[in-house]
């Protein structure tokens, strides 16, 4: 409670008569007398707000400010003066008083350069929506997983009149799985190229953010990129990542996120016409079922170690680029068995360094031989043993609804089952 009632009495009336200046000076001047100037002068900015030419007020201000009111101008009253220009900035009285009281009272207008600072995670996001130039015949071997893709996507989108006669709609899901290494990200390049449409790679690290809210943004805003670029191939990068077991995960927010991918797959925030969504997971026993569910991803393809001759075009693939002599191609392969794609890329890279560590210890620039790449044998070893290894489990144990089926068969046609 204020010492002086007075005072407290008129900012009572005050809040019911906001537009009275003579009041609003009125309590100013008494505020001054009080020695309460930082109260004074707040009530004497608002005033100038209203009435920017208010003689009272100026003159109150420039007291409160340490300044003296202007006395009354002496003997005969001054020509009027000539009429104003247009006004500027330097002429306007309160420039300096919004200056001075820039902490307390806010400016009249805004400036350029006032605009707030965007809040955290609110800045547009641009996403790189790419045109792949891979195609399929770039994929060596996978003739089963090919099949595949021609009868889910690339058939319908050949044949429109077919696909309208059949009742086939321009969208779907499909998950490819297997152990790392084997080609699932440059088999989603090759199908946008294929197709001709546009490719548009999602991981969690696009999509996870501190604040909450964002993350499910996120994920539709790059929906929405896909939806705006159609036909698009959206490919779901390690899918069980984004999409996991909601049983078991502990963290209320993943949970959200997980139901928001659901809604995106099934629509629900805009059509997916044309919206080709690809995702790719080394364990799809870690994806949670609700994904898998029909209209979702519900087509499933084993993506497995390249064979013999996939991996002999992979190895002419990776050493056509390399002076290379006597290489025996069938020998490599034979040794390469359980390798992907990835360790054969390794296995010709150190093939060539030992090459080149020859030829700077000797002086003397020589070919990458058969020796090379034997002695890279001996180092580089198969990293989908271990994968294989995890899957013999799944294939066993947890083959609900037959959906490792291929796997099985594989396994047992590898007799590892």
């Amino acid at each position: 409670m204020s010492a002086d009632p007075l005072i407290d009495s008129l900012l009572a009336a005050l809040d019911t008569r906001p537009e009275d200046l003579h009041l609003r000076l009125h309590l100013a001047g008494l505020l001054l007398d009080s020695g309460r100037g930082a109260e004074a002068i707040a009530q004497i900015g608002q005033a100038l707000a209203r009435d920017p030419g208010n003689e009272q007020a100026q003159a109150l201000m420039q007291r409160a400010l340490g300044g003296t009111a202007p006395a009354a101008p002496a003997g005969p009253p001054a020509p009027p003066a000539a009429p104003a220009g247009p006004p500027r900035p330097g002429d306007d009285p309160l420039a300096a008083y919004e200056q001075e009281l820039a902490d307390i009272v806010p400016p009249r207008f805004a400036r350029a350069g006032d605009e707030p600072e965007p809040v955290a995670g609110e800045a547009d996001r641009v996403y790189d929506v790419e045109t792949s130039t891979v195609r399929l015949a770039d994929v060596g071997g996978m003739t089963a997983v090919k099949e595949r893709l021609e009868l889910a996507f690339l058939g319908p989108l050949r044949n429109p009149e077919l696909r309208r006669m059949y009742g086939k709609s321009l969208r779907g899901g499909l998950m490819l799985y297997g152990p790392p290494g084997c080609g699932k990200t440059f088999l989603a390049r090759a199908v946008a190229g294929e197709m001709g449409a546009k490719f548009l790679s999602l991981s969690i690290v696009d999509v996870l953010d501190m604040w909450m809210g964002n993350s499910e943004r996120n994920l539709h805003e790059l929906f929405e990129a896909a939806r705006r670029n159609a036909p698009c191939v959206l490919f779901l990068d390690e899918v069980d990542a984004l999409g996991h077991k909601r049983s078991q995960v502990s963290s209320s927010s993943m949970r959200t996120l997980g139901n928001q991918l659901l809604a995106e797959l099934d629509g629900m925030e805009g059509s997916n016409e044309g919206v080709f969504v690809l995702a790719a997971t080394n364990t799809p026993w870690d994806v949670d079922p609700a994904l898998r569910r029909p209209g979702r991803l519900d087509r499933v393809v084993l993506v497995l170690p390249p064979d013999a001759e996939a991996r002999a075009a992979i190895l002419e693939y990776h050493l056509r680029q390399r002076p290379i002599a006597n290489i025996d191609l069938r020998k490599v392969v034979a040794g390469t068995e359980d390798f992907s794609g990835a360790d054969l890329a390794h296995l010709c890279e150190t093939a060539a360094e030992f090459a080149m560590a020859d030829s700077v210890r000797t002086g003397e620039v020589r070919m990458i031989e058969q020796r090379d790449v034997e002695r890279a044998l001996k180092e580089v070893r198969p990293s989908t043993r271990p994968w294989l290894s995890t899957a013999r489990n799944v294939a066993m144990f947890a083959n609900e609804g037959g959906v490792y089926d291929d796997l099985v068969a594989y396994l047992k046609r590898r007799k590892l089952l």
